[in-house]
């Protein structure tokens, strides 16, 4: 009995799974350590799998080592570029909660812990909960999805021989990060201001009256302010998701010439 072992077939399955890992292990929000390095690797499988049949003519040899190892590197570039252009644009919702940290006072504690913060990711206390948010936001809204079917039109526009344009790649990134500072501002600037204000008027009053010792009272009122500032802003927040994702998908969608 003879066997056939597929070749073409097994190729295009590990270099379809190696663009996938790449993107899976930077692409929110499956880049989140709560996701174990097994579960992404069976997802990476899983989302190759489908695609096999499309990318066999697109294989190189299993006897061109040399063209094996240059097609594997170019599947970790193009999943790591997509990856990277859609963590740039939801990386807005954590560097707003960021800015609240700031203004309002709550990243006294994160300072004064450097301990911690390596583990904490860099982000504050609004930093981690927004980001907590907007992950839970995209599996409720379903904008996992989209997301994920915009990074698997890339095997049919961008095949395994193919590669991306480093000049496409390159405004996107410049514009991808202008896109997430403005819509950064854009989700945290009504409370800053609200909070901006707040400063002022204890500061005016601090000035009219000294023996109230206002300054006493500004961390309460700060904090106060804050809380209630993100109470109303939560309601905006899966409009500010659902654009995001609208953004992401279609920066994928042009990296990749769709």
């Amino acid at each position: 009995m003879n066997l056939s072992f597929p070749a073409a077939e097994f190729t295009a399955l590990l270099l379809a799974s190696v663009r996938a890992a790449a993107w899976l292990t930077i692409s929110p929000p499956f880049n989140s350590n709560v996701v174990p390095a097994q579960v992404k690797a069976l997802l990476s499988v899983a989302i190759a799998l489908p695609v096999v049949p499309s990318l066999v003519n697109k294989v190189p040899s299993l006897d061109d080592t040399a063209g094996l190892v240059v097609s594997v590197a170019e599947q970790v570039v193009v999943g790591t570029a997509l990856g990277f252009l859609t963590a740039l644009l939801f990386a807005a919702v954590s560097a707003a909660g960021n800015l609240i940290d700031l203004f309002g006072g709550m990243s006294l504690a994160f300072a004064f812990d450097p301990m911690g913060s390596a583990g904490n990711g860099g982000s504050g206390i609004f930093g981690r909960f927004y980001n907590l948010i907007a992950v839970t936001l995209l599996f409720v809204t379903d904008g996992h999805q989209l997301v994920l079917r915009g990074f698997t039109t890339s095997y049919n526009v961008l095949p395994l021989d193919g590669t991306l344009s480093l000049r496409n790649l390159e405004h996107l990134v410049t514009t991808g990060v202008a896109e997430m500072f403005l819509s950064a501002i854009q989700i945290a600037g009504p409370l800053i201001a609200v909070l901006f204000c707040a400063d002022i008027g204890l500061g005016l009053l601090s000035r009219v009256a000294p023996a109230l010792n206002a300054f006493s009272l500004g961390f309460p009122v700060k904090i106060m302010l804050t809380l209630g500032g993100v109470g109303l802003a939560m309601t905006m927040l899966p409009q500010a998701v659902g654009s995001l994702v609208d953004k992401s998908v279609k920066a994928v969608l042009e990296a990749i010439g769709a």
